[in-house]
């Protein structure tokens, strides 16, 4: 219940009004109405039952056992063939389902930590190919300052570059401006390159927001012979209706003819997004390096006009940068704190710290984390950690609630995006070794076996990050309350968890995970 509220804190949710947390029309809840039965539920449930939450609405309890998930969650799944926007729309308008996001739907957002880390490890990443380790002195254009793309400027600023962020939506600026994440603004072009080439030419590190529409300024940028180290883009291009404002358009007119013609303004969306990849792979063709952070821009270039060899140029960022990370069972590990007080993840980054000292790109984060990271709603963590790690600190952070290290338990769970918890053939699964990207059995697995191992909620989402459509993913949840149930709970779900990551990697070839998979003692028949 504590979840669920601080999805839709004020300080976390985008429009907690409206139910959404982020991503556009991510919502904890289907209406009002279902989130106050869902509390009412959760205030009765008792040991030995199980509430069943179908796309944000409590459709039944059943007793089932202690050991059992005490919540499963079920959002905007639909049959392949009914598996597009126009029907999803249909049916959300009738009030029969909503959009669950990642973990809007799931009651396990942190706020735009929860990205930032996978975000840091991303450019982290790119630095080391491509930087000799460091992105000082590059810079790096983007566009999206949401609840996803909000962490950009403070991922790059960390790994020592220089952001350039455009939104355009003023008040999303301001918001990352207000929880640091981002250090200036401007709605002047010439004023924010200039802003990059000094802060470039010093090596400092800065964040720079514009407002603006990249469908708009990048081209202009292209035009100018603007020429950035790196490109990526978190718009909310996953959703052509809700989510991407068109090029000529004010937020207002933008507003308007979404609601009077939304099919015509998903046309315009569409044709915007096949303007900005151009100016992207301009930047490719320039010698910039470029990808797509997973938020489907490319799929609606291509609806939009732009041939599939141009709109595709570039590669997505987990097969660029994050699937050696995946074939180790690593991904993004959270956790929060339930008493709110801020010292408790003090504590829990110093023993994370203690527990893997030989991790340098983990202390560096936690150091930098604890230094320049704003908490939204209950004070979190995340970072990556793989198969073996998660147990290991799922276990220290029981003992610490036993011990009354800590003062309340610790809440654990993690993005969609993980190693083995989600098919999604133009982000986490894109390009795999054997060919499997679309395989959805692996997230279905993932949620079965986190439910048999003894989480403590479990869900299953279509959509995510990049659309109706375009992906299957799971969730789990478990709490560590110091007690012995917990830590039966937190062995086996945080060993099962990253576990299907390696497999799922292995299964597909990959020569690092099927030697994790040996080494650590995970049990394939076929391996």
């Amino acid at each position: 219940m504590r979840m669920l509220m601080n999805n839709l804190d004020p300080d976390v949710a985008e429009r907690p009004e409206d139910l959404v947390v982020y991503g556009g029309t991510g919502r904890a809840a289907r209406s009002w109405e279902a989130f106050d039965a869902i509390v009412a539920t959760l205030k009765t449930l008792g040991d030995d039952e199980t509430l069943l939450v179908q796309s944000g609405k409590p459709v039944a309890v059943f007793r089932t056992h202690p050991m059992a998930p005490r919540v499963l969650i079920s959002n905007s799944m639909l049959v392949p063939k009914w598996a597009d926007w126009d029907t999803f729309r249909e049916l959300e308008d009738a009030g029969l389902t909503m959009y669950g996001q990642m973990t809007a739907g799931s009651w396990i957002y942190i706020g735009t930590q929860g990205i930032l880390q996978g975000t840091y490890e991303t450019l982290a990443e790119c630095a080391a190919q491509h930087f000799e380790g460091t992105l000082a002195g590059t810079v790096t254009l983007t566009g999206g300052l949401g609840g996803m793309g909000g962490a950009q400027p403070l991922a790059v600023t960390m790994n020592g570059g220089v952001a350039l962020c455009i939104e355009v939506d003023p008040a999303r600026i301001e918001r990352r401006i207000k929880t640091r994440y981002l250090d200036r603004e401007t709605d002047d072009l010439d004023t924010a390159l200039r802003w990059v080439s000094e802060a470039a030419v010093a090596r400092e590190a800065v964040s720079i927001g514009l407002v603006g529409n990249c469908a708009e300024i990048e081209p202009e940028l292209v035009r100018r012979g603007f020429r950035p180290d790196v490109v990526t883009d978190q718009t909310s291009a996953h959703d052509p209706l809700g989510g991407y404002v068109p090029a000529g358009h004010s937020l207002e007119d933008a507003a308007s003819l979404r609601e009077s013609d939304p099919e015509t303004y998903q046309r315009l969306a569409y044709e915007s997004m096949a303007a900005h990849v151009e100016a992207m792979a301009a930047f490719l063709d320039a010698g910039a390096v470029v990808f797509d952070y997973g938020n489907n821009l490319r799929a609606g270039a291509e609806i939009g006009g732009l041939s599939h060899e141009r709109a595709y140029s570039y590669p997505g960022f987990v097969p660029a940068f994050v699937r050696p990370l995946f074939c180790e069972g690593k991904g993004p590990f959270r956790w929060a704190a339930l008493s709110g007080d801020p010292e408790d993840i003090a504590k829990t980054d110093r023993a994370v710290a203690e527990l893997f000292p030989e991790n340098d790109r983990l202390r560096r984060w936690l150091d930098l984390a604890a230094e320049r990271v704003a908490f939204q709603g209950l004070p979190a963590r995340i970072c990556w950690l793989g198969y073996g790690e998660r147990a290991k600190a799922g276990l220290r952070f029981n003992e610490m609630v036993a011990s009354g290290e800590l003062s309340a338990p610790i809440v654990i769970g993690r993005d969609h995006l993980d190693a083995g918890s989600v098919a999604s053939p133009f982000r986490e699964t894109e390009a795999m070794r054997d060919g499997s990207d679309a395989i959805a059995d692996w997230p279905i697995l993932n949620a079965l076996v986190n439910t048999a191992a003894g989480a403590h909620w479990v869900s299953v989402h279509h959509g995510g990050g990049v659309g109706i459509g375009y992906s299957i993913h799971a969730g789990m949840v478990v709490v560590a309350d110091g007690s012995d149930d917990a830590r039966e709970r937190l062995e086996r779900v945080l060993t099962t968890d990253p576990g299907m990551g390696v497999v799922r990697h292995a299964d597909a070839g990959y020569e690092r995970a099927i030697e994790v998979a040996r080494e650590r003692g995970v049990r394939m028949p076929m391996i």
